[in-house]
């Protein structure tokens, strides 16, 4: 673009007539162009905006229609007169949001204090909502509302990448073109031209050398192909209603990118985020993350976690179970260590304790303890002496030795929510931990915002201000504003707002220990050489104390209720799918379905399954992995559990893809139930090499059917091999009776 378009001489402008009506209606067509990618872009981001006020306008009074008025009074002085609001029609804090003081007065018993007062906390309430409350968008493609606002974003992802780079340029010229076009037209007819008085001559001889001085900069950007290009971009038809979701779900980043340039609020809802304000986030990514501990790639949200500990000290890590929380507390270890700290303690419930000094030995170059067990006091006496992670148990934690003076680098609390109880003793034991060591991370996966004395009692042992200063209205309203004003301790991510980063299938191994009820079902299994009943050892008896993973299957199960998931649980065996429904059933009789074996008709097996698609969140089914693994689609669940190790990799992979279809919308985690040291981990260690020959064969094949018996293992071939392996192991002699009972 020419800096000064006046300096053009006139000899230089188009002739009046036929020349200059070319050069006027081209530069008028170039900038109606312009002029209308940029109104279209413009139209669409003031739809977003609209669409997104409206939402947060709906949500603040859905949550304030909810607050009963009497409410009010917690927040403001004890002399509001509520019961004569209530009696007024005012039964809720949303149906004041419309009310003024002069119109509540005309009622009795309000007077000129209530009328004030009440409208004011109203508004309180309103505005500490709104400023809380991000622009999520839920995977429900039958949404309209949802869908509406992806296909505007769409339209934003898809032309904004076009367009915004010439934004600038396309926006001078056409304000400069237009007044332009204008006042040239008169050039454009001779006649009239000549008509025209000498100063309009002039006026539009200039507009017609300004425009002239422009064609230059046309020719040297490429103007017509870039008009021309965006009129093309613009044209095409964008994702249907139904494919616009399956978009977003590959690239929910750059949705949620463009929606956070409209919306600045909605940053917070970006995958590694959680709903942390912008400027701690930043705080947060500055941080440098030391990895040269750890032997696992992190995602990005898991880096994030990582830095967040690290930067605010003590933290209250609510990521939802599958996300990683083991991980990213392995990698604040590793960072410590690497950085000169000596000393970790992790304290969690027994039944995750081999599940995580297995993750430490796996996932870093850290040393584990187990300080649990019959060796207890000498495995501490050797972390006190060299360092590393302590592994204990909530009722092991007082005996832990740390003298005073003595530092502790980092506590790590699992399955914080077990901690909730001020008043009971575990709690207390790890409250006083907490006061000793500067640096605590307390981890759960259950979501605590809506418990709101739980969730304040856990950030109390973290950072006791933030909850004495936490303002009275604030407890009144939801969850999100309440996690908005703890982000200085509280991150929580779910898996949809990671759902770009996290892979389709999550896989976890649940490693236990046999209980001694267990070890005694177990060694007799040995002896007797019965492998299906060392199979099914640690499923031995109804008592979730005495069964490890009995125990752990219902932890399991009441987390993804609490996470509004649904959960199909697999065995081999009818008796264990038996004990697991009727276990269940004990406290949640309605919602368990099933059991589906062998001898259920198909029709019932596929009447079962639609029961528990149209289930409430929470639903169990429970089935056999040779039923329940074939011909049916579960897809209505995203976790599965499996109860033991099955003795052929395409066993596992066909029960897991019935979940793992076209049409899941979540990410799908896999719990593998496991005992340590056990027939468990025998046939893990033989199968793996099949597994692999299956991952790269099989898997990908389109004659899989007919090539799995190449890499499958027979059962009696595994059944000998384990069995004597586990005979050899406990001191037993070769017995080989009933080993196909």
């Amino acid at each position: 673009m020419p800096e000064e378009p006046a300096a053009i001489v006139a000899a230089e402008a188009p002739r009046p007539g036929a020349p200059a009506r070319r050069l006027v209606e081209d530069h008028h067509r170039r900038a109606a162009a312009a002029r209308a990618v940029l109104d279209h872009l413009d139209g669409v981001r003031a739809r977003v905006a609209a669409q997104v006020h409206d939402d947060r306008a709906r949500r603040v009074r859905a949550e304030l229609d909810g607050l009963t008025v009497d409410r009010l009074a917690e927040v403001t002085d004890r002399n509001l007169r509520v019961r004569a609001l209530a009696a007024a029609g005012f039964t809720t804090v949303g149906s004041l949001l419309d009310a003024t003081p002069e119109q509540l007065e005309t009622h009795d018993g309000i007077g000129p204090h209530t009328a004030r007062t009440a409208v004011a906390a109203a508004q309180q309430l309103a505005d500490a909502t709104a400023t809380g409350l991000s622009m999520r968008i839920t995977l429900d493609r039958d949404d309209a509302s949802g869908t509406r606002l992806l296909g505007s974003l769409e339209v934003l992802v898809r032309l904004g990448p076009e367009v915004e780079p010439h934004r600038r340029d396309l926006d001078d010229y056409s304000r400069a073109v237009e007044p332009l076009v204008g006042a040239a037209r008169p050039a454009t007819r001779p006649l009239t031209f000549l008509l025209r008085r000498g100063q309009a001559r002039r006026r539009a001889t200039d507009a017609l050398v300004a425009l002239a001085g422009w064609d230059p900069w046309v020719r040297a950007t490429g103007l017509d192909r870039l008009l021309d290009r965006l009129a093309t971009a613009r044209a095409e038809h964008g994702p249907g209603p139904l494919a616009v979701w399956d978009d977003f779900e590959r690239r929910s980043a750059e949705y949620y990118t463009v929606l956070g340039e409209i919306v600045p609020v909605a940053r917070d809802v970006l995958a590694s985020h959680g709903m942390l304000p912008s400027e701690l986030a930043d705080r947060v990514a500055a941080v440098e993350l030391d990895t040269t501990l750890l032997d696992v790639s992190l995602r990005g949200y898991q880096a994030f976690g990582a830095r967040f500990v690290l930067n605010q000290g003590r933290v209250l890590l609510g990521d939802e179970m599958g996300l990683g929380k083991t991980v990213q507390a392995i990698a604040v270890m590793a960072h410590l260590v690497a950085s000169g700290a000596t000393h970790v303690l992790v304290v969690c419930p027994a039944s995750v304790l081999v599940g995580w000094l297995r993750e430490v030995d796996r996932r870093s170059s850290l040393r584990a303890w187990r300080l649990h067990g019959p060796d207890r006091d000498a495995a501490a006496a050797s972390w006190l002496a060299e360092g590393g992670v302590a592994v204990t148990t909530f009722e092991g934690l007082r005996h832990v030795p740390l003298a005073a003076g003595e530092v502790l680098d980092l506590l790590v609390v699992d399955e914080a929510h077990l901690v909730k109880n001020p008043r009971a003793q575990r709690s207390q034991d790890v409250a006083a931990w907490a006061d000793r060591c500067w640096r605590v991370l307390l981890m759960t996966g259950t979501p605590l915002e809506n418990r709101l004395e739980e969730f304040l009692g856990l950030v109390r042992v973290l950072q006791p201000a933030l909850v004495d200063a936490l303002p009275a209205h604030l407890r009144l309203v939801g969850a999100d504003v309440l996690r908005h004003s703890m982000a200085p301790v509280y991150l929580r991510r779910n898996a949809v707002d990671v759902l770009v980063e996290l892979p389709d299938l999550v896989e976890l191994d649940e490693w236990e220990e046999l209980t001694p009820a267990g070890e005694a079902v177990y060694a007799a299994a040995v002896a007797a050489g019965s492998f299906m009943d060392m199979r099914r050892a640690a499923f031995a008896t109804a008592d979730p104390a005495e069964s490890s993973k009995l125990g752990r299957l219902l932890e399991i199960l009441e987390d993804a209720a609490e996470s509004g998931e649904k959960v199909v649980v697999f065995s081999y065996f009818r008796d264990v799918v038996d004990l697991v429904r009727r276990t269940v059933a004990e406290t949640r009789p309605d919602a368990v379905y099933g059991p589906l074996w062998g001898g259920v008709a198909a029709e019932d097996r596929q009447a079962a399954v639609d029961d528990f698609t149209a289930a409430p969140p929470g639903a169990v089914l429970v089935a056999q992995v040779d039923a329940g693994g074939v011909g049916l689609n579960i897809q209505a669940a995203n976790v599965v559990v499996i109860c033991e190790p099955q003795l052929k990799p395409t066993t596992e992979a066909q029960a897991v893809a019935r979940v793992r279809r076209m049409g899941q919308v979540r990410s799908v985690r896999v719990h593998r139930l496991l005992v340590e040291g056990s027939v468990d981990e025998r046939i893990r260690e033989l199968l793996t090499a099949k597994s692999r020959v299956f991952d790269e064969y099989v898997r990908e094949s389109a004659m899989a059917a007919g090539t799995e018996r190449a890499v499958d293992v027979t059962e009696a071939v595994l059944a000998r091999e384990v069995v004597e392996a586990e005979q050899a192991r406990l001191g037993y002699g070769p017995v080989w009776d009933g080993l196909g009972a």
